[in-house]
């Protein structure tokens, strides 16, 4: 079974992911769900999965994951759409996870975001993040952020990633995009030099640790707009999550610089509509004196109350955007209280 078949499957049904293991038949993700199709029921020998690493790896990249036992990388298949796979053991034996990405990048509207998060666009410096679970739309809504930002301001962007999503054109701007292990060999040196490279906006694929998170606050603090991701579930977990990954005499500091550089909390979730496919639930925190202050003296859990009396300032619960979905008939209430962080406070504005 080809793989170039495989991936045109993945394309034709706009499938989000395709997972190749040995011993089961091809496996695709369809809003959300996976499931296999009739005519790729036959389970795959080792063979055909190896084979089918063959056709997208360097002998560069199979000496790395012959080594290191797992491989990140992307790839564009004919102009149509690229992937962003990771090959890994499991049991043993070889297998394949491969994310599509469109090649055209979705704008704020196509995704059926919130009309708040355009402020981004004319930011000027500060840190922005975006949260939420694995597979929902963290990396798509930045790209949606940048592509727009490039395309009507002169900037230099630097993107540092693990692989290369999505990729950039503009008559206007410089996007210079930096994949890990092949243009730079760590975050934290690839951090380091940013700074010397004359950016206006530094875009960080996903803040990993507290080397990470240091150089993203530093830059940040020194002029720079940078955009990140975290696997956090909500503004206030977010904040302790940055703060508690420092060592404990470093906090106070960190919550000072967190104070003054934080701009906008988006911590997303992709939730299955009626009509099929997915949208977007979001709860938004924006940076105001009282979240400023809130930040400064470590009173994280008064986020969720200034979130919930600021909605006229463009913030919102998770809660409050899955309520509105559900009253406008897009989405069911039994999936939304599955999603929601505070489910009987969801019952309640329902």
């Amino acid at each position: 079974m080809e793989l170039k078949t495989l991936l045109e499957e993945t394309f034709q049904r706009r499938a989000s992911d395709l997972h190749l293991l040995v011993g089961k038949p091809p496996m695709w993700r369809i809003d959300g769900q996976l499931s296999f199709f009739k005519q790729y029921s036959q389970p795959l020998t080792r063979g055909e999965v190896e084979e089918s690493i063959k056709t997208i790896t360097t002998s560069e990249q199979e000496k790395i994951f012959e080594k290191k036992k797992e491989l990140d990388f992307s790839f564009s298949y004919l102009d149509k759409v690229r992937f962003r796979v990771n090959i890994y053991n499991q049991q043993g034996q070889p297998a394949l996870a491969a994310r599509a990405i469109s090649n055209k990048i979705p704008t704020l509207t196509e995704l059926h975001l919130p009309p708040v998060l355009r402020r981004i666009f004319d930011l000027r410096q500060g840190l922005v993040l975006v949260t939420g679970p694995t597979d929902h739309g963290k990396s798509t809504t930045l790209a949606s952020v940048i592509d727009q930002i490039i395309k009507t301001r002169s900037v230099h962007v630097i993107t540092i990633e693990d692989p290369i999503e999505y990729v950039y054109h503009s008559d206007i701007s410089i996007v210079s995009q930096r994949e890990m292990y092949n243009d730079t060999l760590s975050w934290p040196a690839a951090l380091r030099s940013a700074l010397r490279e004359d950016p206006d906006i530094v875009l960080i694929g996903e803040m990993r640790d507290h080397e990470t998170i240091a150089a993203a606050l530093t830059i940040a603090e020194t002029g720079h707009l940078v955009l990140a991701t975290l696997h956090t579930n909500s503004a206030a977990q977010t904040v302790n999550r940055i703060v508690d990954v420092f060592p404990e005499e470093q906090q106070d500091q960190v919550k000072l610089q967190l104070s003054t550089t934080l701009e906008m909390v988006i911590s997303q979730r992709l939730i299955p509509a009626i009509q099929g496919g997915r949208l977007p639930a979001t709860e938004i925190l924006i940076a105001n004196s009282a979240v400023r202050n809130t930040v400064r003296e470590g009173k994280v859990t008064m986020i969720d109350n200034i979130i919930s009396t600021s909605v006229q300032e463009g913030m919102m619960s998770l809660e409050m955007s899955l309520a509105s979905l559900v009253k406008s008939g897009a989405v069911d209430k039994q999936v939304a209280l599955s999603y929601a962080l505070k489910p009987d406070n969801l019952e309640k504005l329902l």
